[in-house]
């Protein structure tokens, strides 16, 4: 759901592809005819990576997201959302669908219809080899004459024969990473995983999220983030939550089957990687002793009903994005979006039996 996600699907390594063309010389006929000579291959006859779109073609990609976008945000229709999204971004963008449902209706914010300001778009199309599930990325503004804030994912669902969103990351800068680009203006995917030629990769990266919300960087995240608003964001969050409560309760951070492990990646000017993936982490907050109960606020009703509970875990979905050196230096966290997909409890003693 777009502007702003309140807070993909698939992994795409990069898939080397040469299809050589052998051509045959024959001679004269004759007994002096001499034995056929076979070309060696050339670069000129390997089979080159293409675009995955024009650019004409990813900007009415983007204008259909934002016209579908607001017809199914406007009646909060799934079914139609499904067109135009999917992966880590659908299942925010449910979830705030079903926020709002949890609120009276006078209560609820009325819709007020948007879109992407295309004059301002930073496209960034990868060229891919044959085989490659098509993707791209771009750079967007949700206000007119803006430069862009937020980074999206775009990906092509061969089955139904169409682009859907699957994930956007708003940036903690306007200054955008620099994407290396070619003399046609394309990009170049490179694999977001088990790439030897980057300082981490996705899974690594997630790891050190992961680890800033659970231990505040203890481990993993200030071994493998430089500090950057970001990562020094989501590691005030766990100091916050570890004395949110005081002495009457405890709020901890954990990690949790992700079902977004998809992750994509485009080359850097500098030899490294742009990198955009998916996390899932827990909350759970939990009183210190009987007598003690947690008080769902609004935007819990959907989920908690009201009742107050002895405990409450959220599930957070988020997609992240970080640039990544080729030498081993730390990565730099650039921004990550959040949303509340689920939140769950034991009811306090006396309301078990309405619960």
């Amino acid at each position: 759901m777009e502007p702003p996600i309140r807070t993909a699907r698939r992994s795409l390594p990069l898939l080397t592809s040469a299809v050589c063309l052998t051509l045959t010389l024959t001679g004269c006929a004759g007994e002096d005819a001499p034995a056929p000579a076979r070309k060696t291959p050339s670069a000129d006859t390997a089979a080159k990576p293409v675009p995955s779109l024009s650019a004409a073609q990813a900007r009415d990609v983007i204008t259909r997201y934002s016209k579908i976008n607001n017809e199914a945000n406007a009646d909060r229709n799934r079914r139609l959302l499904d067109t135009v999204e999917d992966g880590p971004l659908y299942a925010m963008s449910v979830s705030d669908y079903t926020e709002t449902e949890g609120l009276p209706a006078k209560d609820r914010d009325p819709y007020k219809p948007w879109s992407y300001d295309l004059a301002s778009a930073k496209l960034y199309i990868p060229r891919l080899a044959a085989g490659q599930e098509r993707w791209f990325a771009a750079a967007l503004s949700s206000e007119k004459d803006k430069a862009p804030s937020r980074l999206a994912v775009f990906a092509e669902q061969p089955q139904h024969k169409r682009w859907e969103m699957v994930s956007v990351v708003d940036l903690d800068s306007q200054k955008l990473p620099d994407v290396a680009l070619d003399r046609e203006g394309y990009a170049t995917a490179v694999a977001a995983n088990d790439n030897k030629h980057l300082a981490a990769d996705a899974d690594l990266l997630r790891t050190a999220v992961l680890d800033n919300f659970t231990t505040g960087g203890t481990n993993t995240g200030s071994k493998v983030f430089a500090p950057t608003k970001a990562s020094k964001r989501q590691v005030k969050v766990h100091s916050d939550a570890a004395t949110r409560f005081g002495d009457k309760g405890t709020s901890v951070f954990d990690g949790t089957d992700n079902r977004f492990t998809d992750a994509y990646a485009l080359k850097t000017a500098d030899g490294g990687a742009l990198v955009l993936f998916s996390h899932t982490h827990t909350q759970t907050d939990a009183v210190a002793h009987s007598g003690l109960q947690l008080n769902p606020g609004k935007d819990d009703r959907a989920w908690l009903h009201n009742v107050p509970r002895m405990s409450i875990r959220y599930t957070f979905v988020c997609n992240d994005a970080a640039t990544v050196t080729a030498k081993a230096e730390p990565s730099r966290l650039i921004g990550y979006t959040c949303a509340r997909t689920d939140a769950s409890g034991p009811p306090v003693a006396s309301w078990s039996h309405r619960a």
